[in-house]
């Protein structure tokens, strides 16, 4: 009888709790808790909005806007990846997984000598690792076609990955700098005594405890990389070296646009990142939390 009686009074406690909650208190959750679905709303219904539309014939999206498709239309699909999405989508792969691979990499090393030592030259460096994150794609634009040009590599798929690459490397090394910060140094100065390098010290011990950060940096750089649209057009003129934002352009037409066929190929865009997103949210999320710690 005891442990029941316990069992009820724990279950009854919170219930009693959230009863004598402050009012204020209970109408602000209330609040917030509208915001955020109105905003979950306003992400996706567009989302949803494209992929209902997507099945739809052309007449159909113009007449029947909010409607779910009388007859769906399967075959857009097949006549976006036959248009060109599948070369779009492989360029898009490759490009976004090379900048991935390079910023990560340069960056876990850039934030590893940042975190681990200090001076002035370690200090300046910070500094002007900040002063990327402030530069502006468009305001470069020019200046990078010139250097792109006098290297060859306009048209090429490398002009897209050493742009991302050299605007991406900042944010990921201000992450990741701030998670190495929160590193115990009695770790290191153990590994020291037992005659570990400092490449060791990084290899071993400073990347598997960032993998939540690291997996972090891999989202925010694969989104980026993935849907980028201006240096895309820019750099690449043959439509084989087209990404997906840029590809997406050539299904346009000056008198008729089959938006069917466009909105399909949207959607296949889409998919891959929302993928990437549902499976590693929960890193995302403990990333950002545990390197804001310090900084």
């Amino acid at each position: 009888m005891k442990i029941e009686t316990v069992k009820t009074e724990k279950s009854i406690f919170p219930a009693a709790q959230r009863q004598y909650m402050p009012l204020k208190t209970r109408i602000s959750r209330n609040v917030i808790f509208l915001g955020l679905l109105i905003f979950a709303l306003m992400i996706l219904y567009p989302l949803f909005w494209m992929f209902i539309s997507s099945f739809k014939s052309y007449q159909e999206i113009y007449s029947n806007v909010w409607a779910l498709p009388s007859e769906w239309h399967f075959e857009n699909y097949k006549l976006a990846w036959e248009k060109g999405i599948q070369n779009y989508f492989v360029n898009s792969a490759y490009v976004t997984g090379f900048s991935i691979l390079l910023t990560v990499m340069t960056g876990t090393m850039a934030a590893f000598v940042l975190a681990r030592y200090r001076n002035r030259w370690i200090d300046a460096a910070l500094l002007f690792i900040i002063g990327g994150l402030m530069m502006n794609p468009e305001v470069a634009l020019i200046p990078l076609f010139e250097i792109l040009t006098f290297f060859n590599l306009i048209d090429t798929r490398w002009a897209l990955i050493l742009t991302y690459v050299a605007y991406r490397l900042p944010l990921t090394i201000i992450l990741i700098r701030a998670f190495f910060i929160t590193v115990p140094k009695e770790l290191s100065e153990s590994a020291l005594i037992d005659g570990c390098s400092e490449f060791g010290i990084y290899w071993r011990i400073y990347l598997p405890l960032s993998i939540p950060i690291v997996i972090t940096s891999v989202i925010i750089n694969a989104f980026y990389a993935w849907n980028e649209f201006l240096f895309a057009t820019v750099f690449i003129n043959s439509s084989e070296l087209k990404t997906i934002p840029s590809g997406l352009m050539v299904f346009r037409d000056a008198l008729r646009t089959d938006w069917g066929v466009l909105l399909s190929g949207m959607v296949i865009a889409s998919v891959p990142m929302v993928i990437l997103l549902i499976f590693l949210q929960k890193y995302l999320v403990r990333g950002l939390s545990e390197g804001s710690v310090k900084g």
